[in-house]
């Protein structure tokens, strides 16, 4: 078993020039074909459970879920939450068994968001977590735009928030269903120079497979949030499994039948970060 922080699998990822994905969870047979996938490749893997994850989950079982995974592994396994609005979702996670806790306070003005995403890290730290802030606005495909983050405000944030890794909007963007035009490098390469933290990479979806690798060699982005095309192959294994078998209504047997396209996907997604 190796339960890992967000910091154990970050920081050799900085360091070493590839990225890492976190992969975005909504039940039981993408969580285990996504964990399958990274024992395959013999990679780190992030697996997340966010907001919606959580509507439809609560976060005891979502702990209890990950952690039954991740103890059975032998590649670096980090439990995270993610996009967290509040300290007591925060401390469920925590009392859980989740390593890494994502606090969004980025809707916020930026002295609130430093000040309550501080608080968050000194809680996670305290526990022996690791946390991850967001600064800028990472928006939604027909929803809430996007603000890119400042990059002198991101100084000021890693400084005083003491985060682990930094989200940050630098055209990226929630629920893409195609990868789109490249993000802003001279934004990226700006926030660089003004901090040292791994940073990350909200709908990366969007982001072609090519860039994303040349992002993890050549800048400080070390990890990738990877949820809308693992739905999308889903949604059409899914399908195809129902069109073999239109008579067939056993749940566990449809849904087992597309783990296979579930975990070989995730495989091109955690290779593809590795180089």
């Amino acid at each position: 078993m190796t339960i890992a922080t967000l910091r154990d699998v970050l920081q050799p990822a900085l360091e070493d020039g590839y990225g890492v994905a976190g992969l975005v969870c909504l039940g039981w047979e993408d969580a285990r074909a996504y964990m399958q996938a990274a024992e395959d490749e013999g990679l780190p893997v992030i697996l997340q459970a966010g907001p919606g994850a959580r509507a439809h989950m609560p976060i005891p079982v979502w702990g209890a879920m990950l952690r039954r995974l991740a103890e059975e592994a032998t590649v670096p396994v980090v439990l995270h939450l993610d996009h967290g609005r509040s300290a007591d979702e925060a401390r469920a996670a925590i009392e859980a068994g989740f390593t890494s806790i994502m606090y969004d306070g980025s809707l916020d003005p930026l002295d609130k968001n430093i000040e309550d995403t501080a608080r968050i890290a000194e809680l996670a730290h305290r526990a022996g977590l690791s946390c991850e802030g967001e600064l800028g606005v990472v928006g939604y495909v027909e929803g809430t735009p996007s603000q890119g983050t400042d990059p002198d405000d991101a100084a000021r944030f890693a400084a005083e928030t003491g985060i682990d890794a930094l989200a940050i909007s630098v055209g990226n963007v929630h629920l893409r269903t195609r990868a789109a035009q490249g993000l802003d490098r001279a934004r990226i390469d700006a926030i660089a120079t003004r901090t040292s933290l791994p940073l990350v990479i909200h709908g990366g979806s969007g982001v072609p497979p090519e860039d994303r690798l040349r992002l993890a060699r050549e800048t400080p982005i070390s990890k990738f949030n990877i949820g809308t095309e693992l739905r999308q192959t889903f949604g059409h294994a899914l399908r195809a499994r129902l069109a073999r078998d239109p008579d067939i209504y056993d749940r566990i047997a449809i849904l087992g039948g597309i783990e296979p396209d579930l975990r070989a996907a995730a495989r091109t997604v955690l290779r593809g970060l590795a180089g």
